[in-house]
């Protein structure tokens, strides 16, 4: 059911784009493959993720800071090929592509995280260590300290961190605290200023279904029969895979990485792709929030265990009913996962001008890899698992992957564009 309902807007994204989506050649095969950018996205997946223990919807900004700087630097010393994001520092093309990525990452990582400046100075210090000293190295370090410098100006009083928390709700379908934990939490990324659509409301939607209609029903007894923890009649795989998406470090960390290396993507191809798809994430990531702020749904373990007094004559209450997943502490409608992911898909679909390439990235909370075929296959894989984990209904799944969709159809048309040509 997934399938068919967002397979048809990847398909179209990538027919309108597909010409923008090439860059300068990749580096031959037979050449040696090094980037710094993906030395440095691992440096910045451990100090957002590993010690800041940011959660997912909050992991994007930091990142998209990061990938906006590099992409600036590297896009200056290459001559700016494309727009730039922020700032095209002058560049003569001599520069050291390596100590302006670096600088860039290293300075936005440090202005987001002063407590890790220990650890991130010694990374740091050993990235310009191997580098040669000389004018290069050193214009290259310049470049990369404007490029940051732009970015940690431009997001300064961005919202990140606000006072804001989910209206809690007493009436059927309004949200409320689940457990274990009864939090609150995430309500201020909706809030925060996007990195590229005008404002978070951009893309609000309808709304969920009423209470009293046929399409709740189906979305309830659907999660109600597929997502419980207990006698659910989910496969071995379809449980492995809910596991797996619930992971709080993000697939996608690693499967930007793996792309670029078996793309063998040039080092600009590679800033300018992890900048589309870390930025196109956060907006999404920013839009979602924001719907679930304006309509404040209930979740399935709230609507299901409270089903008789929803008004449908077609839910029937389960008490005891506890989903397969630990369920997040924000509302249903939109899932923020659905949106991220169709965000992270399209975008790379988009990229690379194609659906089909294959994929695959670890789990630690499943102890799996999971493999895909395409990038689509993802996206319809995640919407089903998080009806199967018990924690989002078909309408809040589908209509997120909407949100990320429109977010990279905005981004494609106003970003990253080629400068010429």
């Amino acid at each position: 059911m997934a399938r068919r309902a967002v397979a048809p807007i990847v398909t179209a994204i990538l027919v309108t784009g597909s010409s923008l989506a090439y860059g300068p050649p990749s580096v031959a095969a037979t050449e040696a493959y090094t980037n710094p950018i993906l030395t440095w996205d691992r440096i910045a997946e451990t100090a957002i993720f590993d010690v800041a223990g940011h959660a997912p919807q909050i992991q994007s900004r930091g990142a998209s800071m990061v990938h906006g700087a590099i992409y600036d630097a590297v896009n200056a010393i290459a001559g700016t090929p494309y727009q730039p994001y922020l700032v095209a520092p002058p560049a003569t093309g001599s520069e050291s592509t390596d100590a302006a990525v670096a600088t860039a990452a290293f300075r936005v990582l440090d202005s987001l995280f002063p407590a890790q400046h220990a650890s991130l100075q010694t990374r740091y210090d050993e990235s310009l260590a191997a580098i040669p000293n000389g004018t290069a190295k050193t214009r290259g370090i310049d470049i990369g300290t404007r490029t940051a410098s732009a970015m940690i100006t431009f997001r300064q009083n961005d919202g990140a961190f606000g006072p804001q928390t989910f209206p809690v709700g007493t009436q059927p379908g309004q949200w409320r605290p689940t457990p274990p934990g009864f939090g609150n939490d995430g309500a201020w990324v909706g809030h925060m200023k996007p990195f590229l659509v005008p404002s978070a409301t951009m893309f609000r939607t309808a709304g969920p279904p009423a209470l009293t209609s046929s399409q709740y029903a189906r979305d309830y007894n659907e999660v109600k029969k597929l997502g419980r923890v207990t006698g659910s009649t989910r496969t071995a795989d379809q449980t492995e895979a809910a596991i797996w998406w619930h992971d709080r470090r993000l697939p996608a960390w690693e499967i930007k990485r793996q792309l670029a290396t078996n793309q063998r993507l040039s080092v600009l191809r590679t800033a300018r792709m992890f900048a589309m798809v870390n930025l196109t994430e956060a907006d999404a990531d920013i839009a979602c929030y924001n719907e679930k702020a304006a309509w404040g749904r209930w979740r399935p373990i709230t609507a299901i265990q409270l089903g008789d007094t929803d008004g449908n004559s077609a839910t029937v209450p389960d008490p005891t009913w506890t989903p397969l997943l630990v369920t997040p502490p924000h509302p249903d409608y939109t899932s923020g996962h659905t949106c991220h992911t169709a965000a992270t898909m399209s975008t790379l679909a988009y990229f690379f001008g194609r659906d089909t390439i294959p994929f695959s990235a670890y789990s630690s909370d499943s102890g799996t890899r999971r493999h895909f075929g395409s990038f689509s296959a993802a996206l319809a894989e995640v919407i089903e698992a998080r009806i199967w984990g018990g924690i989002h209904t078909r309408s809040a799944d589908e209509q997120g992957a909407r949100i990320g969709l429109k977010t990279m159809a905005y981004m494609k048309d106003r970003y990253f564009r080629p400068t010429a040509g």
